[in-house]
């Protein structure tokens, strides 16, 4: 059963005292009896009663603000999500305040507190790369707190979420590497049990099947985000007896850290390698050669992220799936040969 966040008004009504005691016994005002300040200040506690600093500061005109948690705000990627967020939030009379986890499960549970402590609206969140354990979540449903996820997600039946079809769009990259002359396709992916991970690599293997390719374990890596480590996994791949022709990366760190070690092999790009990236950066058409890339519809992702969060603070109760589809853009990187002469 959801429990609705704890207010002086309850804390007031259990102990049969007025708003104003009790919140003068939490400022632990010497107005309140020492008796009375202990029982107000043990059945918070016992309750879970979390201050609201909006409503404190600003009584008569408190903001109407959510909260987003992102792993790694940098990223091209991150920031035209949020962009999309703050655009539709904008229009509805919120404003916004993102916290970075840093790809860190501890830091991403201190914004998801904070966030709480704030008092905020709703929550809009992706995890981080680190995060296993879902019971800063839990407790968010248990608390009643709107909350939507997007990208990479968890607990579907708790919360709605906004995903790419990263499935299909790895699926038809492949494909298309296959198609332009590549039969040793590496996947280079992030932490297997990121449910966004799970779908690139699931497209890729059926890609793999569909060709009656097979499926070769030793140039599937999947491991920590990170840009030197990537960089050192392409080298070690590309350094085997039998490498991989062909590289589908599964984001845009691990996309230009592969990018990275093949040009530092002295290989050629497509001729030795072929590479398509799973990226949102507009640097992809500024490298040499112009990079193939599974583009995401970043912007149109916080738009509709932020939409349902604002759908659940109204009061719908529907748990939402919905898939924003990828685009799979082809430049320089990816064909050893011309597609059509292989249709």
């Amino acid at each position: 059963m959801k429990q609705h966040r704890v207010s002086l008004k309850d804390l007031a009504a259990q102990l049969g005292v007025s708003i104003a005691t009790v919140s003068r016994a939490l400022r632990n005002s010497h107005e309140v009896g020492e008796e009375l300040r202990e029982r107000v200040q043990k059945l918070a506690k016992e309750l879970n009663y979390r201050p609201n600093p909006f409503a404190q500061s600003l009584r008569s005109e408190a903001p109407k603000v959510i909260g987003v948690v992102v792993p790694n705000l940098v990223t091209h990627y991150y920031s035209a999500v949020l962009d999309g967020i703050e655009d539709y939030a904008s229009q509805e009379g919120y404003s916004v305040m993102a916290i970075n986890s840093h790809e860190d499960y501890l830091k991403e549970e201190k914004a998801i507190n904070n966030f709480i402590n704030m008092h905020v609206e709703g929550i809009i969140a992706c995890l981080s790369q680190d995060t296993t354990d879902y019971s800063h979540f839990e407790a968010i449903h248990k608390m009643g707190i709107p909350l939507v996820f997007f990208a990479r997600t968890c607990m579907p039946e708790l919360f709605s979420q906004v995903v790419a079809n990263g499935d299909e769009a790895a699926q038809q990259a492949t494909e298309h590497l296959i198609k332009t002359g590549s039969r040793r396709v590496a996947f280079l992916g992030g932490p297997n049990h990121l449910d966004m991970v799970k779908r690139r690599k699931h497209g890729y293997l059926e890609a793999l099947k569909a060709n009656k390719i097979p499926i070769d374990r030793d140039i599937i890596v999947c491991g920590k985000i990170n840009f030197a480590q990537a960089q050192q996994q392409t080298i070690r791949l590309l350094k085997k007896e039998n490498r991989p022709d062909a590289i589908l990366a599964f984001n845009d760190i691990i996309t230009y850290a592969a990018f990275t070690a093949v040009k530092s092999l002295g290989l050629r790009i497509p001729e030795d390698v072929a590479i398509i990236g799973f990226t949102d950066t507009e640097a992809s058409e500024y490298v040499t050669p112009k990079l193939s890339t599974i583009e995401d519809q970043s912007h149109k992702t916080g738009t509709l992220a932020c939409e349902l969060l604002m759908r659940v603070i109204k009061g719908d109760t529907k748990r939402y799936h919905e898939v924003v589809p990828m685009k799979l853009m082809i430049r320089e990187s990816s064909a050893k040969i011309k597609e059509s002469k292989q249709s």
